[in-house]
């Protein structure tokens, strides 16, 4: 898409108490930012330009079931120059946008401050800023670096107030672990608690150019349906988290010397601490059990499935 011509984005930045979202599009939306200042590496800025993509992330919300109305809350974290966020605005919905960069806040609210459209501009940090109540869908094309902490924002969010849907553009490599596409190698603590509450699915990638400036690497589309998994029914996911993560990180290893120690921040789950755990490994090793597969112990943490590890960690609460 060409570039605006410099009279024609200083007189969008002079009248944007003026306008209104059919004035709008992307590229304009994306000049007008960088015309103040420069994206800044630390914050991982790189704005969306791809419409087609942009449109894609309206289509997920439809085709999932739980579209976008007025009756939508939806968070947006990191929204930049606004190019989703027009998006957003336009499906009718209400929008609460949270942003680090003050120089974006000011951008968003010349831009859609003089809007009869539901939109609050908060200069918090979504990673630990509180987030409203009421949200019923988080889309965002999220700075690489936060994506970990946002998804457990997430979890820990919906844990508490059910989310609708979630659309997020990440890297390319992370989405794959989101939705462990190509297990075993993408198997992980990442995907694992995830697949408890969620049914992670991959969509569009994005080639670098579909932003400016231009990352280094490919994004991908991904939505996260909230799921209802009836086998997870009291089980403690809290030493889910930590089993998972403990044994993931030396993967290489059978799970027989995995669990032979402890788990760091053992004591994070109730109840649990070193002693109970080698008690709980020892009498689990020397028991047989039809759940898993047979040779279990002599496996490598990828060979088990989502499925096994809720088993395993039943088996091991149950000692």
């Amino acid at each position: 898409m060409p570039r605006p011509p410099a009279y024609l984005i200083c007189w969008f930045a002079q009248s944007c108490d003026m306008q209104t979202l059919d004035d709008l599009d992307t590229r304009l939306l994306v000049d007008l930012l960088r015309d103040r200042f420069h994206p800044k590496k630390s914050l991982g800025q790189h704005f969306l330009i791809d419409d087609d993509a942009i449109d894609r992330t309206i289509e997920l919300a439809m085709e999932s079931g739980c579209r976008l109305s007025e009756k939508s809350h939806v968070l947006e974290i990191g929204p930049g120059p606004g190019s989703l966020t027009l998006a957003l605005l336009r499906s009718g919905t209400r929008i609460t946008a949270l942003e680090v960069d003050p120089e974006s806040v000011s951008h968003l609210q010349r831009i859609f401050g003089g809007t009869e459209c539901e939109i609050e501009v908060r200069e918090e940090d979504a990673v630990s800023a509180a987030w409203p109540t009421g949200i019923t869908h988080v889309i965002s094309n999220l700075p690489y670096q936060i994506s970990s902490p946002v998804l457990e924002r997430i979890r820990v969010h919906h844990s508490k107030e059910p989310l609708e849907l979630v659309i997020l553009l990440v890297q390319d490599e992370f989405a794959a672990r989101m939705a462990m596409s190509s297990a075993p190698y993408d198997m992980g603590p990442l995907g694992l608690n995830l697949w408890l509450d969620f049914e992670v699915s991959l969509d569009r990638r994005l080639a670098p150019s579909s932003f400016s400036p231009s990352p280094r690497v490919h994004s991908r589309l991904v939505t996260l349906l909230p799921v209802f998994r009836p086998e997870l029914d009291g089980i403690d996911r809290a030493l889910f988290k930590i089993t998972t993560k403990h044994c993931f990180t030396k993967r290489r290893r059978k799970l027989r010397t995995l669990l032979s120690e402890p788990p760091r921040r053992l004591s994070r789950a109730r109840g649990w601490h070193k002693e109970r755990w080698g008690a709980a490994v020892a009498q689990m090793l020397e028991s047989e059990t039809e759940e898993l597969p047979g040779d279990w112990p002599d496996m490598r943490p990828e060979d088990l499935e989502a499925p096994d590890w809720v088993i395993l960690v039943r088996l091991l609460s149950s000692m």
